[in-house]
């Protein structure tokens, strides 16, 4: 379901897919070739999210934001690059996603931490608010922490997944 909140509507781009059973809700920008699978909450009602190109949100997860206000200035946008997969139930809030990442199932990551590109968070990890994760990484934990510099092999992997779901969602 795609809803508009205070006049402003979703975007969603060329050939994205957008699950029936997800809700995508207010200022929300979704890239080209993306897919948002069942049960999953975008919810762009007080502050602005943005999605990349070839990103997939996978089933249960939920994506928000945090407004301006006497606590928080300037608020928490959530901004998620391209080439991203997002692991079933994980809750993306007021943070930074850089390109070719992957978050693992249940992970958490809170406001405005930031994951740079080519960084894998392990599932059920919790990346806690103003946290980096640098480029290059595995990191899992929580709280979460730096494991090892990921392989050549897993590298290639973030494209590998994110281009699978490209394809996947054709079937849909």
């Amino acid at each position: 379901m795609i809803r508009s909140f205070k006049g402003t509507s979703p975007s969603i781009g060329d050939n994205s897919y957008i699950d029936e059973s997800a809700v995508v809700i207010g200022n929300v920008e979704i890239g080209e070739n993306c897919s948002v699978w069942p049960l999953t909450v975008i919810r762009g009602d007080i502050n602005k999210i943005r999605i990349g190109n070839n990103t997939n949100i996978q089933d249960g997860s939920v994506l928000h934001v945090t407004h301006q206000g006497d606590y928080s200035p300037d608020g928490a946008e959530l901004h998620i690059g391209s080439q991203v997969t997002i692991g079933h139930k994980a809750l993306l809030h007021g943070c930074r996603i850089g390109n070719q990442c992957l978050i693992g199932m249940g992970s958490i990551v809170a406001d405005n931490a930031i994951v740079e590109d080519r960084v894998i968070v392990g599932s059920g990890s919790l990346v806690p608010p103003d946290k980096v994760l640098k480029s290059g990484y595995l990191y899992f934990g929580n709280p979460i922490v730096q494991k090892r510099m990921l392989s050549e092999r897993e590298l290639e992997y973030l494209s590998y997944v994110a281009d699978h779901y490209v394809l996947l969602k054709q079937h849909y």
